[in-house]
């Protein structure tokens, strides 16, 4: 049973299995009534079944495609109605490891849909309410690949970059008003998702890389629990992240400048 007060609603996208169902597990565990959002409906009432016995919180399942209009603007619609919710947790989401010129274009599509599209729109529904409340989190799942995007297929890293780049804006904006915000760098993580994504599953990559989705969940809340906006699970010194965005708000601060930069001067009779 649960040892935390509780905390309100969290919904949780792809929550039938993998991450998300071990995020509904711990999330209840702290304390949180869910609301899970996924497709496979027989799955999800497993989840809030093992859920519920474990923790005793009230769990309520939607089955749902984000990639339809309709689904979506029905979870957007329970996002912006429901007051309970303090916590969205976007993980919804698939990818490829096929590379561009070997990839079915409509399926990409479908990808930047499910992980940019819908998390967006999920986003907006749930950040006002959570602003005139004064408080609620978003957690949004993105991978490595929104820093390695040759890493796998490039859609899929462009996607996930996207998810990182819009979690650092809400901070910058959403952070001084109540509302906490997270993105999540998950490396290779023993789930569905390398089935999904052609590789033949997690089975067929080195063991010493592929973490465990229990072992990912529970980095990735002791980063929340430790205020992080990034948190990276498989990266062992956290001080190369730190390094890393030293030295992106550096260059940032470059930017302001009328002129181009002297490399790009030569020969064009643009005065320096």
């Amino acid at each position: 049973m649960s040892t935390y007060e509780p905390k309100g609603t969290a919904l949780i996208t792809g929550a039938s299995t993998g991450i998300g169902a071990i995020y509904a597990d711990r999330l209840a565990k702290r304390g949180y009534d869910l609301i899970l959002v996924a497709r496979n409906t027989a799955r999800l009432q497993e989840v809030a079944k093992r859920v519920t016995d474990a923790s005793g919180r009230a769990v309520n399942v939607i089955s749902t495609d984000l990639n339809r209009t309709d689904d979506l603007l029905h979870v957007e619609e329970l996002l912006r109605r429901t007051a309970s919710v303090t916590l969205l947790v976007n993980n919804a989401g698939f990818g490829s490891a096929a590379p561009l010129l070997q990839s079915d274009v409509d399926r990409m599509e479908e990808m930047i849909g499910v992980n940019v599209t819908a998390l967006t729109r999920l986003t907006y529904a749930a950040a006002p309410g959570f602003v005139a409340r004064g408080q609620g989190a978003i957690i949004n799942i993105a991978s490595i690949v929104a820093i390695g995007p040759e890493i796998l297929n490039g859609v899929y890293g462009a996607t996930k970059a996207y998810v990182l780049a819009l979690t650092q804006s809400l901070q910058h904006e959403l952070s001084d008003k109540g509302v906490r915000v997270q993105a999540v760098l998950p490396g290779a993580t023993a789930t569905e998702f390398w089935d999904v994504a052609s590789v033949g599953g997690h089975g067929n990559l080195p063991a010493d890389m592929v973490m465990s989705a229990e072992d990912m969940v529970d980095a990735a809340l002791a980063g929340f629990d430790a205020g992080e906006v990034v948190t990276i699970p498989p990266l062992q010194d956290g001080s190369e992240w730190t390094a890393y965005e030293a030295a992106r708000h550096t260059m940032s601060g470059h930017f302001r400048h009328a002129k181009p930069g002297p490399r790009y001067l030569r020969g064009q009779g643009i005065a320096a």
